[in-house]
């Protein structure tokens, strides 16, 4: 008789699908997975105990590094905390310009996930045609901070400031004639929001377009139909958020749930699956984008119509005007003391989440009075979906760990902090 045993496999973190920091440990028998565990850390973040060495404001740029390509969302959950400890409100022009940028920020951050499943599952095409409309988004992030990835654009008690007038141009060289940059910059001759605006009326198109491309593509459904199937009672014993647990049916969103931010002045509709598999939770992300872009289109009317300030008039958390800080001592020494030794907070714990673009992103502050905090707890979606990895994937096979882990979007700036 042939001498039949299990092996392990070492999957990553040098495999394009691990993200480079991912080392999963698979039990195998044949092409079967029986086990898999796995290791992480391999990214060394750290990010929380830096945060307690660090006055409060200067730790929101910490926070875009987490999920690296959902960053506003990640300064939303730990600028709320700030606010709930100081007991102050941002106003509300700045509560409506986060929602529409948390809506962009999701809309980034599928187009990413829609990418780079697609890439892993072997669909290249999908990759280039989701950073064409990323590329849009990105300079709309550029337009109002100044970076492209890394925003640090939310603020306790509002956001760094208004929208501007006007946006980025695309200029003529040796890679650009007149001709291509005059079309380039067709959209580009009126204010950020007139560029946002033009941009919803084009992206359910591009919805479109990928919907072709993929939703009833046979390969791309045999690939992901029937793969990682999570029922409704085990996603919730799971500690499952956001699109995955939306995937198995149940209907949560913070968003409607818990709503925060301008959420309860704003018309969606939440999309949930029904067969809790890898092709049902593509189909939830698909029209979360959809609806992403119904409630930037409705902010950016509100937002047209309803002028006002975007930052609370308080010495205590706002800077000065810069015009006062280049002319005036006193607003000068002002500006001077918030950036280098910040605010402090009452003592006291808070929670706060935030519904990010992977699942629910919590923030669990702890003050002692301090300028910095005591304890900096941060609740990542990714890290709880990545401990159902051996569940969704035992008794599959082995390409279809790729598939898993393509579903469960995960990034592991936020699982390695």
């Amino acid at each position: 008789m042939p001498d039949i045993r299990n092996f392990t496999l070492n999957f990553g973190p040098a495999h394009p699908a691990a993200h480079g920091v991912l080392r999963l440990v698979l039990e195998m028998d044949g092409e079967v997975i029986e086990r898999a565990d796995p290791h992480i850390g391999l990214l060394h973040r750290g990010t929380e105990k830096l945060a307690e060495s660090k006055p409060y404001n200067q730790s929101i740029g910490y926070m875009d590094r987490l999920d690296y390509v959902s960053m506003m969302c990640n300064e939303h959950a730990y600028v709320r905390a700030i606010e709930q400890l100081m007991g102050i409100e941002a106003p509300i022009r700045a509560q409506y310009i986060r929602t529409m940028f948390d809506e962009i920020t999701r809309i980034l951050n599928h187009l990413m996930w829609i990418g780079a499943h697609g890439l892993d599952v072997g669909a290249m095409t999908m990759f280039l045609y989701a950073f064409r409309e990323r590329e849009d988004l990105m300079d709309v992030y550029e337009a109002v901070s100044g970076a492209r990835l890394h925003a640090t654009y939310y603020r306790p008690g509002g956001v760094y400031r208004d929208l501007p007038d006007s946006m980025p141009l695309y200029e003529e060289s040796r890679w650009k004639s007149k001709q291509d940059v005059n079309k380039l910059n067709e959209t580009r001759s009126g204010s950020v929001l007139d560029f946002i605006e033009d941009f919803t009326r084009r992206f359910p198109a591009c919805v479109d377009e990928y919907e072709t491309l993929l939703t009833d593509n046979r390969i791309w459904k045999q690939r992901l139909v029937g793969v990682g199937v999570v029922t409704p009672e085990r996603a919730k014993q799971l500690g499952f958020s956001g699109p995955m647990l939306r995937g198995s049916g149940i209907e949560w969103d913070l968003r409607k749930k818990q709503p925060y931010a301008a959420y309860d002045k704003v018309d969606f509709d939440i999309p949930v699956g029904v067969e809790g598999d890898c092709y049902d939770r593509y189909l939830v992300r698909v029209e979360e984008m959809r609806q992403s872009n119904r409630i930037i289109k409705q902010c950016v009317d509100w937002l047209r119509a309803t002028p006002g300030p975007v930052m609370l008039d308080d010495s205590a958390v706002a800077p000065p005007n810069r015009t006062d800080m280049k002319s005036g001592m006193e607003s000068l020494i002002q500006h001077f003391k918030l950036a280098t030794e910040g605010y402090t907070l009452p003592e006291g714990q808070v929670y706060s989440a935030v519904e990010h673009p992977k699942g629910e992103f919590g923030c669990y502050l702890v003050s002692d009075g301090a300028n910095k905090p005591y304890r900096v707890k941060l609740r990542a979606p990714g890290f709880v979906h990545l401990s159902s990895i051996d569940e969704m994937a035992r008794g599959h096979m082995l390409a279809d760990v790729v598939t898993i882990i393509g579903t469960q979007d995960i990034v592991f700036g936020e699982v390695d902090r």
